[in-house]
C-alpha cells in the first residue's frame, strides 16, 4: 500500500494518526478484498496498521472473510506501553540523530539538506502515527499471527515481538532473522522464504477456502 507522502503521492499531505489512516485504508482496499484470500505484512509502524485495518475489518462485519494471515515485522505487540520518549516533535537536529540511531535512513539522504526538507516531514508523521498510537483491548484476531523481527535490533527484542501471541485465537509463529531493525533488507531470501513457507501451510490445511 502506498500511502499519501510518498514516491508519486509525494505532495498529498501524510496521515498523523492511526484511526484516520485506517479508515482511509479500509475504504480504499474493500472493492478488492471481496473474493480473493488476502493476508496483510506491516513493518514497525505498517505492524500496528496491518493489526488495526484486520479489526477494523472485523468490527464493521463485511461480508467477506477477514485475512488469512497477518504478518507483523520489527514491532512490539501494541499491548505493550512504548518505552521510549516521543521524537517525532524534536527539533530537526535532534530528530536527525534519532534516525541515525535507527539506521534506517540512508546516510545519503542524511546528508543531503534538499532531500532532507522532502523527506522529514513524512518521517514526522509515522513517527507520529505510531508514537500517539492507543491500543484499544479488544477480542484477539482469528487468523493466525506470524511475527518477526531482527536478532540485534536493539529497541524491539524477541520478548516484545512474542507477545503478539495474545492477539490471536489462531496459530501463532516467532521467526528472528539475522540483522538489525531494518532485517527485511539484509535477510531478505530468508524472509521471503519463511513468508512463502508460510503460504504453503494455509494451502496445505485449508485449500478449500483458499482456492
Amino acid at each position: 500500500m502506498q500511502l499519501p507522502g510518498r514516491e508519486d503521492r509525494l505532495a498529498e499531505p501524510a496521515f498523523t494518526r492511526m484511526p484516520s489512516l485506517v479508515e482511509a485504508l479500509v475504504e480504499a482496499l474493500d472493492p478488492y478484498l471481496q473474493e480473493k484470500p488476502y493476508a496483510f505484512f506491516g513493518h514497525s509502524m505498517g505492524a500496528f496498521v496491518s493489526f488495526e485495518l484486520a479489526r477494523s475489518l472485523r468490527q464493521q462485519r463485511h461480508a467477506h472473510a477477514g485475512p488469512v494471515q497477518v504478518f507483523v515485522s520489527a514491532q512490539r505487540a501494541p499491548h505493550l506501553p512504548d518505552p521510549e520518549p516521543p521524537v517525532h516533535a524534536l527539533p530537526d537536529n535532534e530528530f536527525i540523530e534519532e534516525l541515525r540511531h535507527l539506521n534506517g535512513t540512508p546516510t545519503e539522504i542524511l546528508q543531503n539538506a534538499e532531500v532532507l526538507e522532502l523527506t522529514l516531514p513524512l518521517l514526522r508523521a509515522d513517527f507520529a502515527i505510531c508514537e500517539t498510537y492507543h491500543y484499544v483491548p479488544g477480542e484477539p484476531l482469528l487468523c493466525p499471527i506470524f511475527a518477526c523481527g531482527g536478532i540485534d535490533d536493539e529497541e524491539i527484542d524477541k520478548e516484545k515481538i512474542s507477545a503478539w501471541r495474545e492477539q490471536t485465537r489462531g496459530s501463532f509463529t516467532l521467526r528472528m532473522f539475522p540483522g538489525d531493525h531494518f532485517f527485511l533488507h539484509s535477510s531478505q531470501a530468508e524472509l521471503l522464504q519463511a513468508l512463502s513457507h508460510q503460504f504453503q501451510l494455509l494451502l496445505r490445511y485449508a485449500p478449500q477456502r483458499y482456492s
